[in-house]
């Protein structure tokens, strides 16, 4: 039988990732994974998906998905960064306040899910952002940039941090950042060498290197077995 699984997320990014790694990886496990970007605007009848301009477009997005498919065999989660995140999300101010990031995210996604309020859905924020999964062993990034000197010095930097989902969400130290950095062609071909550079990386590393995600991880491979 299986499960189906639909992602909302946030940008092209995370779609290449879920479809290039998750998507294969879970259907070995009987969840069947579609995903799509979040959409920010329908101008002249077209859809325009991508980037999280504010919290209602975000929310009518994941609700519209919820009420087109009520079966009971389908699963909903997200794929948001905490960086960058709008303001009037929920919870937000509240999230801020908390000086351990994984509180934080517990109480954003704790009041996103409670927002919904569809027990289908699995609300889920990366800490603090995409690349912090290409951090766990930026080595890896040598697959798709030959930029040696950057690549050893981002190596030495994510040593100083007990896990990349730490590095913090700062304008200019953010993880993506920080990678643009020391590799500025990042930046211009994001959204196709991120998903390879994860996959050199492998599951079991970005799993074991980033906690939340691989909670997230271990939930959605066990939606098959009730």
């Amino acid at each position: 039988m299986g499960i189906r699984l639909n992602f909302i997320v946030e940008g092209q990014t995370e779609e290449a990732f879920v479809k290039r790694i998750l998507n294969p990886h879970l259907a070995n496990l009987g969840v069947y994974v579609k995903v799509r970007c979040v959409l920010t605007s329908w101008k002249n009848n077209i859809k325009h998906r991508g980037g999280i301009e504010n919290y209602e477009k975000a929310r009518n997005d994941i609700n519209a998905w919820i009420r087109e498919d009520r079966n009971s065999d389908v699963r909903f989660t997200t794929m948001f960064d905490v960086y960058g995140l709008p303001t009037n999300f929920p919870s937000y101010k509240d999230a801020k306040q908390r000086s351990d990031p994984y509180e934080r995210v517990k109480v954003l996604e704790d009041a996103l899910g409670e927002d919904v309020s569809d027990r289908r859905f699995i609300p889920h924020f990366q800490l603090h952002e995409f690349e912090a999964l290409l951090l766990s062993d930026p080595r890896k990034l040598d697959s798709q940039f030959d930029n040696s000197t950057g690549i050893r010095r981002l190596v030495n930097m994510v040593a100083g941090f007990d896990s990349p989902e730490l590095i913090n969400d700062g304008n200019n130290t953010a993880p993506s950042k920080r990678i643009i950095g020391e590799i500025p062609e990042y930046e211009k071909i994001k959204p196709s060498a991120a998903p390879i550079v994860a996959e050199k990386i492998g599951l079991p590393t970005l799993r074991l290197k980033c906690k939340h995600f691989g909670e997230w991880l271990c939930r959605l491979e066990t939606l098959n077995k009730g």
